[in-house]
């Protein structure tokens, strides 16, 4: 239904309990095809045994094809293994090692619930006839819950859902409610082996966590707060646990299960850290517990409980595109466990009922007191294992050779057996090439004349204070000042850009000579929404080849607190202390913390990693993409939160300082987008006078000795690691965003991931997930691939996609599915602060988004052709191709690959192994 619907969302959630299957969409004919077809794949699928096993699992030949052609390379490819979509997800799933040890406690402390995404080991054991025993006993209407939000009138979608539930006789419902296992008599130790991260210090690679059983959730008072208290315990860098556990140097980071768990029938409060050294593993309960105490004996701060009840107030008040999908996974955990999703909706009672028994002394510290201050724990700890991937890996060998034999047996001997398992992997090819031509005129479908020609205005207005331009988009806010600025870098260096990130941490970290950041922090909660400093590029939409830079600000507040808004802004722009006696140790912290989860961060977006350090070969805004957000700045974060403590940081010290004394100017370089009702405006401009008038209206940028020179990136980039798929990008330069080819470019990146990339990547060659795109103002056209088994088949199709979208024969269908793709994303809700947001980040003005959508629109078949030919045939030869994951012997240096590696560098420079550079920055 992808192609053939308008739809927003479209997904399906495993959750251990349940599971959801949510869409969201706009447009009124496109929601009653979804629900329709929703409603009866769900109840009623085929579930037909080839997609078991292409979605599922199987064994099969490595290389199919080339087995039955008897042009196999070797043993490589004709040799055995397991196969399916989820089995390869999974398998990279839990080379996530913060996944791991999250689903493992959840073993441990859960052990009657599912684990949600599935275990590889265990998943081979399922078989067609379990999946189908599954369905049958669990999908039926009376084990269902149904949710709708929105605008659209209700009678109708009780109209659809009652034709098709009548079909359905009453059953009895799964009511069976999962407990977790019994502490009262603990404590309960358990320590299982994980993955060593060759990106950490060797000696602080364990995750260790404390967990309590807590109450039953379907108090909902009780729940909330103790929802409350939890934050008060762990939220920012001034709570008692926080600066229990990291700010003494136990642990860089929290563990993955930290926080308080209410999705179950009894919660789940945990405190943990990554990070930890073998010796400190016993202190982090020690220190746990006796924070706790000190806690309880202290009591809890009323300002503190006050800014988190603000925080509640404006995310009500806050208006946002996904408002009805947060409150369906708001309401969904505890629904399933017999709690009324009205009560658990009736957000003003339960403040008010809290608000209540606050004001009665001692309450949270009573609760705090009930369920903490006992030793009913359960502690657990993942060690790392030097042989923990060498290990997996023969677990799976010895589960294939175990599943071979049993086969063998029942097919007569060894040889019949892989016979037999190649013929039916030829016949699933067969069967997958069959369903990419199926007839889907039976589904129902939305059409491009549903699509308005006319973009939806959304009017902006343009000032100016002094020098700064300013961006006015008048809305109903309820009451909420939204507000955005650029600082515009020009020249910056790449050795202060890449510390960016690491500036914009620091001054939500260390405070400043007046306040230290446990104050800086109630005041954002008491009086913003938010506030945040981050990095900022952009293409020019006329030209692909140009890029600006800067300083992003933002936030948002009730409208008489804007003035404290841009107070607290200036405190932490101006006023952060970079010289205090603790400010280094800080730094530390944060780099360490960053470092500690970067391994598992790539792991869980590989490809999104991969796409930026092939896009950095093209273009400088690509580069500068990597640089701050890509592997090249991990490695950096790494080496530096690795230097010896005796070498220090006072360079990156005086670097920050640097990027503090330019990053705000009260000049043309500085503009201004502010969202928020009429009736606030006037105030608001007067507001932000007063905070423009604190600036200098100049400032200097030193320049670098030289950028990172290591020559232009290579065509065809390895990087290694300790995975067990691949995940991999290839991107081309194509058009700047008002080129006319623009158009058809984006169409076609549709046409080949629905019409073949899915079908060779994901359906037949096993990959999680694989697709093109179009980066419409970054001018550049890619191909990816997700969690991925077979690398090396899919960089061949990727080569050959574009010969083979210039050589199909286009139907108008193939077109009308296409633009309906395109503008699931165009027209997609906006939240309201970030109206008038494409104009204000990228320069791309109303006219040239009703001149992009009016091309899209009259996109011709023969335009498909024409750029496929130019762009992605003829524009291959400057191709750029980065793959991660284990390095083989098809990844040969004189075959083309460059192998760059992603360990700690062995001495304290800033730069590492992950060098990136652009010939044109300089």
């Amino acid at each position: 239904m992808l192609p053939r619907s308008l739809s927003n969302f479209m997904n399906a959630f495993t959750s251990s309990d349940h599971t959801t299957y949510p869409f969201a969409t706009t447009n009124r004919k496109d929601f009653k095809n979804l629900m329709s077809v929703y409603l009866d794949a769900t109840l009623r699928p085929l579930l037909n045994e080839n997609d078991f096993t292409q979605e599922g699992w199987r064994i099969g030949p490595e290389n199919p094809l080339a087995v039955a052609s008897s042009q196999a390379d070797g043993n490589e490819e004709s040799k055995l293994v397991f196969k399916g979509v989820v089995y390869n997800e999974m398998k990279g799933q839990v080379s996530d090692a913060s996944y791991l040890y999250y689903i493992k406690f959840q073993d441990h402390i859960f052990p009657d619930i599912n684990n949600s995404g599935g275990d590889p080991q265990k998943m081979t054991d399922l078989t067609y006839e379990d999946l189908k025993k599954f369905h049958s006993k669990n999908y039926h209407p009376s084990n269902a819950k149904l949710f709708t939000y929105g605008d659209m009138p209700l009678l109708d979608h009780l109209e659809e859902i009652n034709h098709q539930l009548a079909q359905f006789e009453k059953a009895r419902a799964d009511k069976v409610i999962k407990m977790p296992i019994d502490l009262k008599d603990g404590p309960v130790y358990y320590t299982i082996k994980g993955p060593r991260d060759p990106m950490v210090d060797k000696e602080m690679q364990y995750k260790t966590s404390t967990s309590w059983i807590m109450g039953d959730t379907s108090d909902i008072l009780e729940t909330f707060s103790l929802g409350i208290m939890s934050s008060l315990l762990l939220d920012g860098y001034g709570s008692p646990l926080y600066q229990a556990l990291i700010e003494t140097g136990l642990g860089p980071d929290w563990s993955p299960n930290t926080g308080f768990d209410s999705a179950g029938k009894v919660g789940v409060f945990s405190v943990g850290l990554n990070g930890v050294r073998v010796e400190d593993v016993p202190k982090v309960k020690e220190a746990i517990q006796s924070k706790l105490r000190e806690v309880h004996k202290n009591g809890f701060n009323e300002s503190k409980v006050d800014g988190l009840l603000h925080q509640l107030e404006l995310s009500l008040k806050h208006k946002t595109a996904s408002f009805g999908m947060g409150l369906m996974q708001r309401v969904q955990p505890g629904w399933f466990n017999g709690v009324d999703p009205f009560d658990a909706l009736a957000w003003n009672d339960i403040v008010t009922a809290f608000k209540q028994r606050f004001a009665d002394k001692g309450y949270l510290e009573g609760l705090l007191e009930q369920y903490l201050l006992n030793d009913r724990t359960l502690m657990f700890t993942m060690a790392p294992s030097e042989t923990y991937g060498e290990e997996l890996g023969n677990e799976e060998a010895m589960r294939l050779a175990s599943k071979l034999s049993e086969m063998a047996e029942r097919a007569g001997g060894e040889a019949k057996a892989h016979e037999e398992l190649a013929s039916r992997e030829l016949e699933l090819l067969q069967a997958q090439e069959q369903a990419s031509n199926q007839d889907l005129s039976c589904l129902p479908t939305v059409n491009v004349k549903d699509i308005p020609r006319q973009i939806e205005k959304k009017t902006t207005r343009d000032s100016s204070v002094g020098a700064v331009k300013v961006q006015w988009r008048e809305a109903s806010t309820n009451g909420l000042t939204y507000f955005r600025a650029i600082n515009t870098l020009a020249g910056l260096p790449a050795e202060l850009r890449m510390l960016i990130p690491l500036f914009t941490d620091s001054i939500m970290r260390l405070g400043t000579k007046d306040k230290t950041m446990e104050e800086v922090e109630d005041l954002i909660k008491l009086k913003t929404g938010g506030i945040r400093a981050s990095y900022h590029a952009s293409p020019s939409p006329m030209d692909m080849k140009t890029s600006t830079e800067g300083l992003s600000l933002s936030g948002y507040a009730l409208d008489s607190n804007v003035p404290a808004m841009y107070e607290l802004l200036c405190t932490v722009l101006q006023e952060t202390n970079f010289d205090g006696p603790e400010a280094e140790s800080k730094i530390r912290q944060l780099l360490q913390a960053d470092a500690s989860g970067a391994l598992d961060t790539i792991s869980s977006s590989g490809h999104s990693y991969a796409r930026r350090y092939a896009e950095a070969g093209l273009t400088h805004h690509g580069l500068l993409n990597e640089q701050i957000g890509g592997l090249a700045q991990v490695q950096h974060t790494a080496n530096l939160a690795n230097r010896p403590t005796a070498e220090g940081l006072a360079d990156i010290m005086e670097k920050l300082k640097t990027i503090q004394e330019f990053a705000i100017t009260n000049s043309s370089g500085f503009r201004v987008a502010l969202t928020c009702g009429q009736e606030a405006t006037s105030t608001n401009e007067g507001a932000l006078h007063n905070f423009l008038s604190k600036f200098p209206s100049f400032t200097n940028i030193p320049r670098g000795t030289s950028e990172n020179s290591n020559g232009t990136l290579t065509k065809s980039t390895f990087f290694p690691f300790p995975y067990q798929v691949y995940y991999s990008a290839m991107a081309l330069p194509t058009v700047s965003y008002v080129h006319p080819s623009g158009a058809p470019l984006q169409i076609l990146s549709e046409l080949l991931t629905h019409k073949h990339l899915h079908h060779e990547i994901r359906e037949k060659g096993g990959a999680y997930g694989g697709g093109a795109y179009s980066r419409g103002l970054s001018g550049l056209f890619g191909y990816y691939s997700y969690r991925d088994p077979n690398p090396q088949n899919t960089i061949k199709i990727m080569l050959d996609a574009g010969r083979w979208a210039r050589d199909r024969e286009w139907s108008e269908q193939d077109l009308e599915e296409a633009k309906l793709s395109v503008f699931q994303n165009v027209d997609a809700p906006e939240s309201v602060s970030e109206e008038g947001m494409t104009k204000f980040l990228s320069g791309i003005n109303e006219k040239m988004e009703q001149t992009k959508r009016e091309q899209i629109l009259d996109v011709k078949k023969e335009e498909i052709r024409d750029v496929a030919q130019r762009y992605l045939v003829e524009g291959m030869k400057e191709f750029r191709l980065a793959v991660l994951g284990e390095k083989k012997s098809w990844v040969k240096e004189d075959e083309g690959w460059t192998i760059k590696s992603m360990e700690l560098s062995k001495t304290s420079v800033t730069g590492g192994p992950i060098n990136v550079d652009h010939a044109d920055e300089h």
